[in-house]
C-alpha cells in the first residue's frame, strides 16, 4: 500500500499527520491510527534506549553508538573543554531509499 504524503501542508512530516492518513487511505478510526503511530515510535524508542538496533526493510537501520570522551575547544573562546561519552543514534538510509530520494530529485 501506497500512502499519499504530497497533500502535506509542512515540510516536516509529524506524528499526527501520519496518524491521519492511517484514517483516510487504511480506514482505521482516529484513536486507533494515534494508538498505533505512538506504539510503532515508543517500540523504535524504547529498542534504541535498551542499545538494539532498529531496522526497517527498504527504509533504513537505526543504530546507537557509542562516542568517546574527546578533547575540544570553545569556539568563541578557543579555551580548552572536555566533550563526556555519550551514545547518539544514527541513521543510515537503506539502498532502495536512497535510490528513491535520488530518482525523485531527478524528476523535478
Amino acid at each position: 500500500m501506497e500512502l499519499a504524503v504530497e497533500s502535506l501542508e509542512t515540510p516536516a512530516l509529524t506524528k499526527a499527520q501520519l496518524a491521519e492518513l492511517l484514517f483516510d487511505q487504511i480506514g482505521l478510526n482516529k484513536r486507533e491510527s494515534k494508538d498505533m503511530i505512538d506504539a510503532f515510535f515508543d517500540l523504535v524508542t524504547d529498542s534504541l534506549v535498551e542499545g538494539t538496533d532498529v531496522k526497517i526493510s527498504g527504509f533504513g537501520n537505526f543504530q546507537i553508538r557509542t562516542k568517546a570522551p574527546r578533547p575540544g575547544r570553545n569556539p568563541r573562546t578557543g579555551e580548552p573543554v572536555a566533550i563526556k561519552a555519550r551514545r547518539v543514534v544514527t541513521f543510515h538510509a537503506s539502498p532502495k531509499l536512497k535510490e528513491q530520494v535520488q530518482n525523485a530529485g531527478a524528476a523535478t
